[in-house]
């Protein structure tokens, strides 16, 4: 069974750091690109952060550039979201998908479900005091 599951999520206060992960199950993430999302109440989703197979290339959204990481373990079959100075805006649900090899910045900044393989459930992240 293919399946793609967030974790790590929670509530924190402003200034603060949080790591979510995306464990793969059912499938190997090496040879896809990996991208994490975000969706906050009232709000269209977007990209935050993606990775390439191929070459390990990483494209950011200005509003977490400096502030996120995104990084990958093939050999655990998990992506990880390293995020720090959270702010009150980045509360939403995170979300990671997968499609194959390549994030193609143009792709990964539309955030359609129909250019991404698999989806997570979701982790919700607040961030307030």
């Amino acid at each position: 069974q293919v399946q793609l599951v967030e974790s790590g999520g929670g509530l924190v206060q402003p200034g603060g750091s949080l790591r979510l992960s995306c464990a793969a199950s059912g499938f190997t993430l090496d040879y896809y690109a990996i991208g994490w999302f975000r969706q906050a109440p009232g709000k269209e989703r977007e990209g935050v952060s993606c990775i390439s197979s191929s070459d390990g290339s990483t494209y950011d959204s200005d509003s977490v550039k400096g502030r996120f990481t995104i990084s990958r373990d093939n050999a655990e079959n998990t992506v990880y979201l390293q995020m720090n100075s959270l702010k009150p805006e980045d509360t939403a649900i995170y979300y990671c998908a997968v499609r194959p090899y390549v994030c193609y910045e143009k792709v990964f900044a539309r955030a359609n479900d129909l250019d991404w393989d698999y989806w997570g459930q979701g982790t919700q992240v607040t961030v307030s005091s």
